[in-house]
């Protein structure tokens, strides 16, 4: 899995967990704003860009290698966490199987209550795979995302390459995760970004996560869908900053 490292190397680590079907550099507003403060680790994702060619099997593989990586800092390191949507949960599966390599947890509009009928899915997303490659579908789903037009490139080039049985594989890990049990006994603060627009069974999942988090705060922007870093970027990050310093 292709780790990219940026930003102040003698600063806490910031790690920037993508989405689905994306990449790191969808983290790019982000490492602009934390490169002065923070370490900055951006992972592609197996089957995504520059991990395209390392197959996506399950999340809890992602988690197990991004926890190997962690490891591997001095002892003692400050590691935030934050994920989008996928992303959103492996960083709740990292810090709640590893919460000795996290200290704190940002989580960005994550699915947390499964999806109905699975196996349809599966069926739709095994359809459209071959449109993924074509670049007016490409497009649609582009602008259904909030990708920002300088970014457009990197999303044809990262959505054409990732393999049909990766795509499946993380349409499955998206929608049969459930929070882990041990997700209550986190010991760190945890900041929920959500956005107003998004499905309500989302919203709702989010909201339930913090319920189950003592230590947690929940934030939502009404006008935000499903794509708030690349949609609000300003606003995720002066949110994101100002909760990171207190």
């Amino acid at each position: 899995m292709y780790l990219r490292e940026a930003g102040n190397a003698a600063g806490p680590v910031l790690l920037l967990i993508h989405g689905g079907g994306v990449a790191g550099w969808m983290w790019q507003a982000q490492i602009g704003h934390f490169a002065a403060s923070h370490r900055l680790l951006v992972p592609d994702l197996p089957g995504h860009d520059r991990s395209h060619e390392a197959a996506y099997t399950t999340s809890s593989a992602v988690v197990a290698e991004l926890a190997a990586h962690l490891a591997r800092l001095p002892e003692g390191t400050d590691v935030t966490v934050a994920g989008f949507s996928l992303g959103g949960q492996i960083a709740v599966e990292l810090a709640a199987t590893h919460p000795e390599l996290v200290t704190r947890v940002v989580v960005v509009s994550a699915l947390t209550t499964g999806v109905p009928m699975a196996g349809l899915s599966d069926r739709l997303v095994g359809l459209a795979a071959p449109l993924a490659r074509q670049a007016w579908f490409a497009r649609l789903q582009a602008k259904a995302l909030f990708i920002p037009d300088d970014l457009l490139d990197d999303y044809l080039r990262t959505s054409k390459a990732l393999p049909k049985d990766s795509l499946l594989a993380l349409t499955r890990a998206n929608s049969a995760f459930r929070t882990p049990p041990a997700w209550r006994k986190f010991p760190g603060p945890v900041l929920l970004l959500a956005g107003g627009k998004e499905p309500r069974t989302l919203r709702d999942g989010m909201r339930q996560l913090g319920h189950d988090h003592a230590g947690s705060e929940l934030v939502v922007h009404p006008d935000a869908g499903h794509g708030l870093p690349l949609q609000y970027p300003d606003w995720f990050n002066t949110r994101v900053g100002d909760w990171l310093t207190r």
